[in-house]
């Protein structure tokens, strides 16, 4: 199949949040995607740019994305988090998630970034096949940590 990387144009963000929704459901979270079109427009092409996302077309329809944004390290220095790199499900197989992995690092080769870190669910066995199969490290003795927005309420009320 023909397909096309580049950076993602504000106009893409309804796909793009169309293949964020798709991911959902496949990691079986699809009522918590809140994110909109107008928040990823904002955030990605606003004043203050919080990401940075490839887009991979096919006849003009957006069947891949894979976001990143800047991260620090206190022990590496300046790195890149990718967030998510989605590939629509007929598209699989076909070479676009290494299409779109490759432009993610040439991406952070470029802005001269020490590392390239994300994540992956541990039940996704055919992405962390991939992931290693590019040589990247799957650390499995680190467990993700968040405080969402209800977290951080509770956190702030009790200081």
């Amino acid at each position: 199949m023909d397909f096309t990387i580049r950076p993602s144009q504000k106009e893409d963000m309804p796909q793009v949040l169309k293949l964020i929704q798709e991911l959902a459901v496949f990691e079986k979270e699809d009522n918590v995607v809140e994110v909109t079109v107008s928040d990823l427009e904002r955030s990605g092409f606003g004043p203050e740019k919080h990401f940075h996302c490839f887009v991979a077309e096919n006849e003009d329809v957006v069947v891949g994305m894979a976001l990143v944004y800047p991260r620090y390290s206190t022990w590496k220095g300046p790195i890149i988090h990718l967030e998510d790199l989605i590939v629509t499900e007929n598209m699989r197989g076909s070479g676009l998630g290494t299409a779109l992995l490759n432009e993610v690092v040439k991406y952070g080769r470029n802005l001269g970034v020490k590392r390239i870190s994300w994540e992956v669910l541990d039940w996704n066995e055919p992405a962390i096949d991939f992931y290693k199969s590019k040589g990247a490290d799957v650390k499995r003795d680190w467990d993700v940590v968040h405080l969402d927005e209800k977290g951080i309420a509770n956190y702030l009320v009790n200081i």
